[in-house]
């Protein structure tokens, strides 16, 4: 399946979580896109709504469903809760940890910047966006990619950085130190649902 190319803003509006991280999406219009949006008052059944969390899982981090289903996997058989492991997986991509370092405004330019091969991990280059970062390790833009636009924008912009990272403005560098911890993640998920979607 390929990956969701479409409007991000209807999708946000469809699931009712802000897929951008800014919030924009909602603010005028917190209701479902399309000409009977402000009036649905459909209930959703069990099914509909383990559905629609995993669709909001999905899209927040924009990984198309083979990648999730194995990453699901492979949550599974660590040790702990399957659900927190999942999330904390999804957590350590690459592209993600390039977004939360403030290096992109967006996961999806954060996936851009990865993919033209500006980031760098321990000083190589690397174009995966689904690449896993483990802890210790230093994420980095290319000497070439220091002066971008986009990403001095970026970091002038963002003012959070999660304690799991450490990040030097100056050096445009910042160093996955732990694994992220379930409270440090998105409240708005209910991971539990994702596991029952999936255990069906």
């Amino acid at each position: 399946m390929s990956r969701y190319t479409g409007p991000s803003w209807k999708l946000s509006r469809r699931l009712g979580i802000s897929l951008s991280g800014t919030g924009k999406e909602l603010e005028k219009r917190p209701y479902a896109p399309g000409q009977h949006g402000p009036n649905q008052r459909k209930k959703l059944t069990e099914y509909g709504m383990q559905l629609q969390e995993k669709q909001k899982l999905r899209h927040t981090y924009g990984v198309n469903e083979r990648q999730f289903r194995t990453l699901f996997d492979k949550a599974g058989k660590m040790q702990g809760k399957h659900g927190e492991n999942f999330m904390i997986l999804l957590e350590t991509r690459l592209d993600n940890v390039v977004y939360r370092l403030g290096l992109a405004r967006t996961r999806r330019g954060a996936r851009q910047l990865v993919n033209h091969g500006h980031v760098m991990v321990d000083g190589k280059r690397v174009d995966i966006p689904s690449f896993s970062v483990k802890p210790g390790q230093e994420i980095s833009l290319r000497e070439k990619s220091q002066n971008l636009d986009v990403v001095n924008e970026s970091i002038e912009v963002n003012n959070f950085v999660p304690e799991y990272l450490t990040f030097d403005a100056d050096k445009k560098a910042g160093t996955f130190v732990r694994l992220p911890e379930r409270s440090e993640l998105s409240a708005e998920i209910n991971e539990a649902l994702i596991v029952e979607f999936y255990s069906r």
